[in-house]
């Protein structure tokens, strides 16, 4: 036998929920239950207890979906404190604003806060549009006598108390958290402004002979402010509407990754037949169809077949790729007409796009130096603000005009309204949030806002050679040949001979010869000579592939040769000397090409004011031959890792910020140390976590996009502040009367309320202009 879920504890003892009604029902006091399915339930009464056993279903399926483990486990926070974290949605404890998912887990969107606060704002709505023209008809001429009989003040009570109990009991309810949690915030203001207004009324409106007669008219009335506090409480929700669903915009860039996912994918069973899956059942080896014009389900490599893909989603680029057997392919980018068999190898959050989403998910999080000032500042602002509210009511009533009172309430209310932290605090967040998603829509993914905001100041940019200036994928480029000898007869027995090789350079050669569209022949006797070359047995002929070195070794003369490898190696290629049978036969010239991209994103870097410094572990000819032809002055080559650590250490201590570009593991502890790390997408996972920021297409053209991104972020996030700053240090005088001794003009509570909400949507839709910035 089973008990109902006990959901919670009221003074250490269990207390379930009754299912009809939803009351707190303790087992070991109720005198109701029953059993179904075997599971008992708790009543509060014999009604709820016969309507259950009527139709039990009716509410146990609410139930169920109430108790979701999916709702409750999912993990809410801040997005003003990602620090503050929880299970399930909620406010903050430290702002009072409502949490946001951290996890975005392609579910639709979850708007339960929206939805409650555009209920609230409807009730509001139809409930203050009666009281604002009560209030204000008797001050229309004409209409003076309609709105006098005293009766119309109970009518304002009535419709009042739902308005601000009900439709403002969220903003009393944080108001009196952030209290608890001594942080006051704007809900401490609103909730305090509102609340003196509604009392201070209700007391005037039941026991008006409480006052004293200065504060009473001729029928002894005094007057009430019913309607500031539900207009106020009105437009504060229209405010949290709007910001809501401006806020839910910021996420659409995770929302729009997520959806390049598909849903499915169709799996290849051992028997041969085919089924469709859902893509979270697809697990590591799975071999996967792969249909004309669908998504790519997960990352892996292609087995059988041969498309051309549209890679769009990682590179930016639009034209397509050709694809066939052994090329690896990316789940969420689409294929085009052909179809292939592919299998998985990295599935669920190991896949690219899952790293991605995740990447953008930590950064939107993350929290950028500047906005310590913001914190700093809201951290006195709101006990300021309440002083001020004090002195104002003080000053009002000891040199204010009769009533006194009236206008020492009105106004220092009007104080606590206006003066609302919520644009303060949402000025930098919000715009990190933007700035990190229009990123991601560019190839460009931020780790950390931190590295967003020094992007901005870097002055000098260390890049790596091999995988970030070049391709960091060594192919031949060119085919030297003795007389009686074609280029595909020094290919074919270099292909032949590498066949057997693990030497980087042999993927080169191989990969020319199949290029060619040559038959290699098997190598017999293969040997591999440290630091020369290799040999072997091809068709009954001694073949020679190597440095001079070897071929010496054997006794070839290389003379005809020479001139021909020291050439190539000026054009940073490295030379390979093919002899067969003791005599040369021809020379191949491998080098890991520059990227297409290098020469004008490095040309855009330094018209930025950007210093280039070349560190790499290549050989200094090649560096220099590299660095000559993109107008590289400064080049440091031979480094190792922990060399490379001290070029950065020591820019560093000459003043500089410092950016270091690289892919590979052995700049990890350079990409770390400088004040920006920036990885290459096609580069090793090493390095990709030691960088603030990962190009997913690889190439610096991304730079100068995370530059030009960095650029649009801080200045809007500058002028989200001065917004925020100006607002206050205008609104606040003017609420406290600075300029009724000169222009008799007061500023009503009301319409305090609403320029403290449109403070707020104001910088939301400030950051949103950051996802059309051009990149």
């Amino acid at each position: 036998m089973k008990h109902a879920h006990a959901e919670k504890e009221v003074a250490g003892k269990a207390v379930d929920k009754d299912p009809v009604c939803g009351m707190d029902v303790s087992p070991d006091t109720a005198k109701h239950t029953h059993v179904h399915d075997e599971t008992t339930y708790y009543f509060c009464s014999a009604g709820c207890l016969e309507k259950f056993k009527k139709a039990p279903d009716d509410y146990l399926k609410p139930q169920e979906s109430e108790s979701d483990p999916a709702d409750s486990a999912r993990t809410y926070t801040c997005p003003m404190h990602p620090e503050v974290t929880q299970q399930g949605p909620g406010s903050c404890p430290k702002c009072g604003m409502a949490l946001e998912p951290a996890d975005g887990d392609g579910g639709e969107e979850d708007t339960t806060e929206l939805d409650g606060m555009k209920r609230r704002l409807w009730v509001g709505v139809v409930l203050t549009v009666p009281i604002f023209i009560i209030a204000m008809g008797a001050m229309v001429p004409g209409l003076e006598d309609v709105f006098a009989p005293p009766w119309w003040r109970w009518v304002e009570l009535v419709l009042a108390t739902p308005v601000v109990l009900w439709c403002g009991g969220v903003f009393f309810q944080r108001g009196w958290q952030s209290v608890l949690n001594r942080s006051p915030n704007m809900f401490t203001l609103i909730a305090l402004g509102t609340g003196v207004a509604y009392v201070y009324s209700l007391v005037a409106a039941i026991a008006p002979g409480l006052f004293p007669s200065s504060f009473q008219d001729d029928l002894g009335h005094v007057a009430l402010y019913f309607e500031s506090a539900a207009v106020i409480i009105t437009l504060v929700l229209v405010g949290q509407v709007l910001e809501l669903k401006a806020r839910s915009q910021t996420a659409g860039a995770i929302r729009a990754l997520l959806e390049l996912a598909p849903r499915s994918a169709r799996r290849i069973r051992e028997d041969g037949e085919e089924e469709d899956v859902p893509l979270d059942e697809v697990v590591e080896g799975d071999r996967l169809r792969v249909r004309p014009g669908e998504r790519i389900p997960v990352d892996g490599v292609i087995d059988e077949g041969e498309s051309s893909v549209d890679e769009s989603m990682i590179t930016g680029e639009a034209m397509a790729v050709k694809k066939s057997a052994d090329d690896s392919v990316t789940g969420g980018t689409v294929n085009g007409n052909g179809s292939f068999i592919m299998h998985a190898e990295r599935v669920g959050k190991d896949t690219t796009l899952a790293r991605i989403v995740d990447m953008v998910k930590q950064a939107q999080r993350s929290r950028a130096p500047i906005q310590q000032v913001a914190d700093t500042v809201a951290g006195y602002f709101v006990p300021a603000v309440l002083v001020i509210s004090v002195i104002t009511f003080v000053v009002w009533m000891l040199l204010g005009p009769s009533p006194a009172i009236a206008y020492a309430l009105v106004n220092s209310i009007a104080v606590l309204i206006i003066a609302c932290p919520c644009a303060l605090g949402l000025a930098t967040p919000i715009s990190i949030m933007v700035g990190t998603g229009r990123g991601a829509q560019a190839g460009v993914l931020l780790r950390s806002a931190e590295s967003l905001e020094a992007m901005e100041r870097v002055d000098v940019l260390v890049v790596d050679k091999t995988g970030t200036l070049t391709e960091g994928r060594p192919r031949v480029v060119t085919v030297e040949v003795e007389s009686g000898h074609s280029e595909d007869d020094v290919v074919r027995f270099a292909g032949a001979l590498e066949r057997g090789s693990e030497h980087p350079l042999a993927a080169a050669i191989l990969a020319e010869a199949k290029e060619r569209d040559l038959s290699l022949a098997d190598a017999q006797d293969f040997e591999a000579v440290t630091g020369k070359g290799v040999t072997g047995i091809i068709d009954g002929k001694k073949v020679l592939l190597g440095n001079g070195a070897l071929l010496a070794d054997h006794g070839v003369d290389t003379a005809s040769l020479v001139d021909r490898a020291e050439a190539l190696r000026e054009k940073a290629q490295t030379a390979v000397l093919l002899a067969v049978d003791g005599k040369p036969v021809g020379v191949l010239g491998i080098a890991d090409p520059i990227k297409e991209s290098t020469p004008d994103a490095l040309k855009a870097l330094r018209a930025d004011g950007l210093r280039i410094v070349m560190l790499t572990g290549d050989s200094e000819t090649t560096a220099n031959a590299v660095a000559r032809e993109l107008g590289i002055d400064e080049v440091h080559a031979g480094v190792m890792p922990e060399e490379k650590l001290q070029h950065i250490k020591d820019l560093q201590a000459g003043g500089a910020t410092v950016a270091m570009a690289g892919d590979g593991t052995n700049d990890a502890p350079a990409l770390a140390q400088a004040e920006v790390g920036i990885a290459m997408g096609s580069g090793t996972d090493v390095a990709m976590e030691s960088a603030g920021i990962t190009l997913v297409k690889g190439d610096l053209s991304g730079i100068v996009r995370a530059r030009h991104l960095s650029r649009a972020t801080m200045r809007n996030i500058r002028q989200n502040l001065f917004f925020a700053f100006a607002y206050n240090a205008l609104g606040i005088p003017l609420a406290a009367g600075i300029l009724y001794p000169v222009f008799g003009l007061l500023l009503s509570p009301m319409i305090a309320a609403a320029a403290m909400s449109l403070s707020s949507v104001s910088v939301v839709g400030n950051a949103l202009r950051l996802r059309n910035i051009d990149l």
